[in-house]
């Protein structure tokens, strides 16, 4: 007999819930469980749902809870699971990748982190939002969601007036466009050498139930991964304000000992290479691990403050409190401006901070 859940879902133009669940219910990994799926406009109405049992669970992006815990917790609630990110990556939609753009050619961007990223290896381009594009153009934008927004910049690049724009995999195959589009990818080779660092919860499906929720049934549609990746952010940015957080990029993944001998091979990485081989040569240590890439960049992208920790899964947790500390002071010091000093050549001025995060 099949185990049957009804699904209260989420959707979000950078982020189709239902359509995943749809896809995981058609797989095999579905096998022995049975969704009905109700879609619901906001997590306001899917809690309300919960509270009065007309629904099992409620499955949203995880950025839609950011801020918005507590709420959960007064209903009686809680994150009991969540989906592995499948596609993270933003894309480029435009003729050519970055590092082709003409000189001094216009790029747009809603996220401030991806703006920022662009700036970094293109320092030759203007890289503008929306917004700003339209007040420094007179033209109204677009009333919507971020769907609505993509289908205007489209038609700004169609019509020559941009060279392009940034979205998400998931908004470009919901418009069906046939335009070329360039992934500005996690993995350097994907990007001319270069990585780029998804926007924080980027594609992180989560699942949220009443409390003392069966362990046995939440198993079913969570995915260890996808647990890890939610836990860490959670952890790790789920007390900043948005205006912070949309200026954070987040990479949370699982990676078998194997790719990561490979990788480090390739790069010429001895120490990696070492790190899981005993003296004569054999693997030592083939759990799975943790990788966790953290970063923030100056407005103008010429600076940037990153962090990185690759751990045994089995102490992720404790190795994500550490890194917090770690990267509050890092971000403290990097940020702070260097008060006035008297050394033995003199009086030093003062010093603006090396990483200014403001817009």
């Amino acid at each position: 007999m099949n185990d049957r859940l009804e699904v209260a879902s989420v959707d979000h133009p950078h982020c189709c819930v239902s359509q995943a669940l749809k896809d995981f219910g058609n797989s095999s990994d579905s096998e022995g469980l049975e969704l009905d799926l109700i879609s619901v406009k906001d997590l306001d109405e899917g809690l309300k749902l919960l509270k009065d049992v007309k629904c099992d669970i409620l499955a949203l992006p995880a950025y839609l809870l950011h801020g918005k815990q507590l709420q959960m917790l007064e209903a009686g609630c809680e994150v009991i699971g969540a989906r592995t990110p499948r596609r993270p990556a933003r894309i480029l939609v435009s003729e050519e990748d970055l590092f082709h753009q003409p000189g001094f050619g216009i790029l747009l961007a809603e996220s401030p982190l991806v703006r920022r990223q662009l700036r970094r290896y293109r320092r030759n381009i203007r890289v503008l939002s929306p917004k700003a594009y339209a007040n420094i153009n007179s033209v109204e934008l677009p009333k919507g969601n971020e769907k609505d927004l993509a289908i205007w910049m489209e038609d700004l690049r169609s019509s020559g007036s941009i060279d392009g724009f940034v979205t998400s995999r998931e908004v470009y195959t919901s418009n069906h466009w046939r335009t070329r589009r360039h992934v500005l990818g996690i993995e350097p080779e994907e990007s001319h050498g270069h990585r780029f660092i998804p926007v924080a919860y980027s594609d992180l499906v989560i699942f949220i139930s009443r409390r003392n929720f069966p362990v046995r049934l939440a198993n079913l549609i969570s995915e260890v991964e996808g647990e890890s990746s939610w836990w860490v952010q959670n952890h790790l940015i789920g007390s900043m304000d948005e205006e912070m957080l949309s200026k954070i990029g987040l990479l949370v993944r699982h990676r078998q000992v194997g790719a990561i001998m490979r990788e480090a091979e390739q790069d010429l990485d001895l120490a990696m290479e070492s790190t899981f081989h005993d003296p004569e040569g054999d693997v030592t240590d083939t759990e799975v691990h943790v990788e966790i890439r953290i970063e923030i960049l100056s407005n103008d992208g010429t600076n940037t403050l990153s962090m990185e920790r690759l751990v045994a899964h089995s102490n992720y947790q404790n190795a994500t409190v550490a890194m917090l500390r770690d990267w509050d002071r890092m971000l403290d010091i990097a940020t702070s401006e260097l008060p006035e000093q008297r050394t033995r050549r003199g009086k030093e001025p003062a010093k603006d901070a090396w990483l200014n995060i403001d817009d």
